[in-house]
């Protein structure tokens, strides 16, 4: 049983015509059911900043603007998986396994990624990657 995850949640664009990642996020939760509940709580954090209710009273008149029809909703994707328990349940079962997890949306200028994985999966494969053959 894996018992304890690292989490990531980081943002991908293009810079001077490279890809930057800027981290958003880490977390070293102590528990699977921790893992899923910080992943979904960055899911709807990212969908809340993305998508803000216009009305609110913090943003002046004309700051906010519509996007073309063509881009995909990345807060819509991010909601949905964060209320999609049988999303849920196969992340939980991955992570249980060892299995690294990621969920991705990338609208028209960035990508935003979330990731998780087993913090002893990561030793084991540390571990196997060292593993040598002494020269005689």
């Amino acid at each position: 049983m894996h018992d304890e995850f690292l989490c990531h949640v980081t943002g991908y664009g293009t810079c001077d015509g490279r890809r930057i990642g800027v981290p958003l996020g880490t977390y070293r939760a102590p528990t699977l059911a921790l893992a899923l509940w910080w992943l979904r709580d960055r899911a709807c954090w990212i969908a809340d900043r993305l998508d803000p209710q216009p009305e609110a009273e913090h943003f002046p008149s004309g700051a906010l603007a519509p996007v073309a029809d063509t881009v995909l909703d990345v807060p819509a994707v991010l909601r949905t998986w964060c209320g999609d328990m049988s999303q849920q349940e196969l992340c939980a079962e991955e992570l249980a396994a060892g299995r690294l997890v990621r969920i991705a949306a990338t609208d028209d200028t960035t990508e935003y990624e979330l990731l998780a994985e087993s913090v002893d999966a990561l030793r084991m494969q540390r571990t196997a990657s060292m593993l040598f053959t002494p020269v005689a």
